[in-house]
């Protein structure tokens, strides 16, 4: 269970019902469901991929090991790189989404919002803290965080459901007033609700029978995430039917339907559990982003400090470079007048492309893996290949739905990154040969 905590909290399912699925029906109105199906398939695909490698191997480095241990280093350094920043990225997103929520809650009960400043401070030491502090108790706690906050949502969207009569949603089954140009763009925003599904794999050997449990976690995290997400995205749709609001324009979506089924208090219930839902991916983040740097140190990506574990058998050094660097990064978008939403918008777009990149290194990678441990299979490498293909899609999806300035220049700064990772793998690699 700990293991499928750490993916589940890395995803932080319970926050797309609020944040990410009005996005996506901004642009994909009443096949907003259907472009979550197509997620999920997508993410079902990659997931398999990902469980075949992990039945293999069990490294903390999880996707940069599967990468480096296969093709050639040039393409682990690339795959670490964009795997970091993935990491740290979806770190300062939901760092920016507990401000959102903690705003959203002050103004309700308090009638006052706290400064952005002292919130990410709290909400980063914590989650650097926990994965300091104990692995098994950080995992035990986002399970039962995830479990509380999934179980309001689905009380308040069955009491809706049935307070409005259970009947069947024909505008959305037959796509009505559907602009089909517009679902590429759904689709990446819809992809962004399961990244870090993978995250488990990050565990290694700290995780009981690594090679059973991980693979397992890998795909049942998907499943269930693909589930509750078409679910929700097609009963919030049906719920905001014949109400005043839209729900793409709704601050609390959740709290609305909540009012409308009858049980007010869980609306608030529901977002206290997105707060505590983001504070726990931030430590699922620098749980994840730590291992990472770990296994990059032990491969000369990076200084041989952040390779080292204290007294608790986690990183340290990784762990608090990790945070620092989420504190810093949505610290700096706060003072520049960058709101908590806006924040877990562009930071999550950002970390989108690192995922992308980290995945389809790992798709192409496995066929090769299988063969060199004489398990080659047919059907493996088809899927392989199909995978890669999906995530060539979604990129391409990715790049064409830049409409505003500030999207449009991530796919650039993406790339200037793991440029910076290349000439740094470079400089590493010539003084290893001259040492």
């Amino acid at each position: 269970m700990e293991t499928l905590a750490q993916s589940v909290s890395a995803m932080a399912p319970s926050t797309s019902p609020s944040l990410t699925i009005p996005i996506v029906f901004s642009l994909a109105g009443n096949a907003t469901w259907l472009v979550y199906l197509l997620a999920t398939c997508a993410t079902l695909i990659v997931g398999f991929c990902v469980s075949r490698f992990a039945q293999l191997s069990a490294s903390p480095g999880s996707l940069y090991t599967y990468t480096h241990d296969t093709l050639p280093r040039v393409f682990g350094a690339v795959s670490g790189w964009g795997l970091l920043l993935a990491y740290l990225a979806t770190g300062v997103s939901v760092a920016g989404g507990a401000v959102y929520y903690t705003n959203l809650l002050g103004a309700e009960f308090l009638h006052w919002t706290p400064p952005a400043l002292p919130t990410l401070i709290v909400v980063c030491a914590l989650g650097g803290f926990v994965a300091w502090r104990d692995v098994k108790l950080s995992a035990e706690l986002m399970l039962w965080i995830e479990i509380g906050s999934l179980t309001l949502i689905v009380i308040v969207l069955a009491l809706m459901l049935v307070r409005s009569g259970l009947h069947v949603d024909a505008e959305q089954f037959r796509l009505k007033a559907v602009s089909f140009s517009s679902l590429g763009p759904a689709l990446v925003l819809s992809m962004f609700s399961f990244v870090g599904f993978e995250s488990a794999t990050t565990l290694g050997a700290e995780a009981r029978n690594p090679l059973k449990t991980i693979p397992r976690a890998v795909i049942q995290c998907a499943v269930i995430a693909g589930v509750f997400f078409v679910l929700c995205s097609y009963s919030e749709v049906l719920g905001f039917r014949g109400t005043l609001g839209k729900l793409s324009e709704s601050a609390s979506p959740l709290h609305l339907l909540a009012y409308k089924a009858g049980v007010s208090p869980l609306g608030s219930g529901i977002d206290f559990g997105a707060l505590v839902s983001m504070v726990a991916c931030v430590l699922a983040c620098v749980t994840a982003a730590s291992r990472v740097l770990m296994c990059m140190a032990h491969d000369r990506l990076v200084p041989m400090m952040f390779e080292r574990t204290g007294r608790h058998g986690t990183p340290f050094a990784a762990i608090v470079l990790s945070t620092a660097l989420i504190l810093t990064a949505a610290g700096m978008m706060a003072v520049h007048g960058i709101s908590g939403s806006e924040t877990y918008d562009l930071s999550g777009s950002l970390g989108v492309f690192g995922f992308l990149t980290a995945y389809a290194l790992v798709c192409i990678a496995l066929p090769f893996a299988r063969r060199a441990r004489d398990r080659h299979s047919g059907v493996v490498a088809a899927i392989s290949v199909l995978a890669v293909i999906v995530i060539g899609f979604i990129a391409v999806f990715d790049l064409r739905s830049t409409a505003d300035v500030a999207h449009a220049r991530l796919p650039y700064l993406f790339l200037g990154y793991i440029a910076a990772g290349l000439v740094w793998y470079g400089a590493s690699a010539r003084k290893s040969l001259t040492a």
